[in-house]
């Protein structure tokens, strides 16, 4: 039987995304939540034990979960998302002076829409590769003071008062400090994660947003925050698969989240590379299996690529495909595209559509604009890269890639509970 209930609820989002404003802080999230459910934590590089059990990698940004069991041929029922969001990073060499301010080197990162990010005071977080005597580690840091702020050039200023044309070399480098003694902005972060600055040796920093997440609207059925795309499918994702783990089911629940999908996964850690499919591999591995038995179960596996999806939006409604509106609180979104920009068949649509059936929620389909550019997704380089059966879908969403993103509330249960049957399919599925 699929699971019925979660945890997962729209306050609950909102406390995970303040907590988690890198792709680094994500994964920490999301492992501590593990930890408290009895999952351990491998690593890459040493044996994995053969017992069947609750078990997690993390590598950099991304992370992958499991609950293993006995049969080896079992198939896998995969859940994926993203860590990352687009925003504005730190570059190499951050320190800039201009017309006698102190400034911060910035750079977009993805897709962002760079005027939501002007006039708005941002914190700093990410890692810093720190050299231990002949060793480095990495050491997490998260800075929530408003140190920096990108302003907006005066209307008065402009060349086109109906609108400024942002150059990203130019216009995104943010004010941190005016007269007074200068400061390597390195140095600052340093001491702020109370590392000796000479001791640095590498970085992944970006700015976060520092207002809040909250409940808007006349009946707080609206939730605005940073980073719903795609960190409302990490917390839903999360709770449908702490659900999933404790129902009995015909196949292997597993949850990976990647970094870089927003700058197109390839990477170490993102959906192009071999991190999924070498794990899928030990876990039948570790259990005494062989390459058969391996191949045996992704042919019978599916992914559910789930990632936020576009709500018609109220004040440009012909931007969207006439036939396909989609609500926020209407229910998950299955997500088409004939072009293959989502890897959704017949048959995936199939099997999220009969979980959303089981879950009790409604299931809503969406097409692209046939005259607009598509965005794309984990999904279809996931089922290149693994042969698997793969589907593509979300929860609606207003806002995409903005610094701050609206959703509606009902959708964030409605969206883990269709999850949590996804990853529960009974043998006559």
């Amino acid at each position: 039987m699929p699971a019925t209930t979660t945890a997962a609820t729209a306050t609950g989002l909102c406390q995970f995304i303040d907590a988690s404003p890198s792709p680094f802080h994500v994964c920490r999230t999301v492992a501590a939540e593990l930890d408290a459910h009895g999952f351990t934590e491998l690593a890459e590089a040493a044996p994995w034990p053969a017992a069947p059990g609750r078990y997690y990698v993390i590598r950099g940004g991304s992370l992958i979960a499991w609950a293993s069991t006995e049969d080896t041929t079992l198939p896998f029922r995969v859940l994926g998302a993203h860590t990352d969001s687009p925003n504005l990073r730190v570059k190499q060499q951050p320190d800039l002076s201009s017309a006698g301010w102190q400034l911060v080197g910035l750079e977009p990162y993805g897709g962002a829409w760079l005027n939501s990010w002007l006039d708005r005071e941002l914190g700093i977080s990410g890692r810093l590769s720190v050299r231990a005597g002949n060793t480095v580690r990495d050491k997490l840091v998260r800075i929530d003071d408003p140190i920096l702020r990108v302003p907006q050039l005066a209307i008065h200023l402009a060349e086109d008062r109906r609108a400024v044309q942002l150059d990203p070399q130019r216009h995104v480098n943010a004010v941190w400090a005016v007269a007074g003694r200068p400061q390597p902005f390195l140095e600052y972060v340093a001491e702020r994660a109370d590392v000796a600055p000479e001791a640095v040796l590498g970085w992944e920093l970006m700015t976060h947003d520092l207002t809040p997440s909250r409940l808007i609207g006349r009946d707080h059925d609206l939730l605005s925050a940073p980073r719903l795309d795609n960190q409302g499918t990490c917390y839903a994702g999360l709770h449908a698969f702490l659900a999933a783990i404790d129902e009995p089911g015909a196949a292997v629940p597993v949850l990976v989240m990647f970094d870089h999908e927003e700058v197109g996964s390839q990477s170490d850690r993102g959906a192009q590379s071999d991190l999924l499919p070498t794990v899928l591999e030990r876990i039948v591995l570790a259990r005494g299996g062989g390459r058969s038995e391996f191949l045996t179960a992704l042919a019978g596996s599916v992914v559910a690529s789930g990632d936020m999806a576009h709500a018609t939006h109220p004040n440009y409604p012909d931007r969207h495909e006439p036939a396909h509106r989609i609500e926020v609180n209407g229910g998950p979104v299955l997500k088409v595209n004939q072009n293959l920009r989502y890897a959704t068949d017949a048959a995936g649509a199939g099997a999220f559509a009969l979980a959303c059936a089981q879950a009790g929620v409604p299931l809503q389909r969406y097409v692209h604009r046939a005259d607009l550019p598509c965005g794309s997704t984990v999904g279809p380089m996931t089922a290149a890269r693994t042969g698997m059966r793969t589907v593509d879908v979300g929860a609606p969403q207003l806002a995409m890639h903005s610094a701050r993103e609206m959703m509606g509330t009902a959708d964030v249960p409605a969206y883990a509970a269709a999850l949590a049957a996804f990853l529960t399919p009974t043998a006559a599925d």
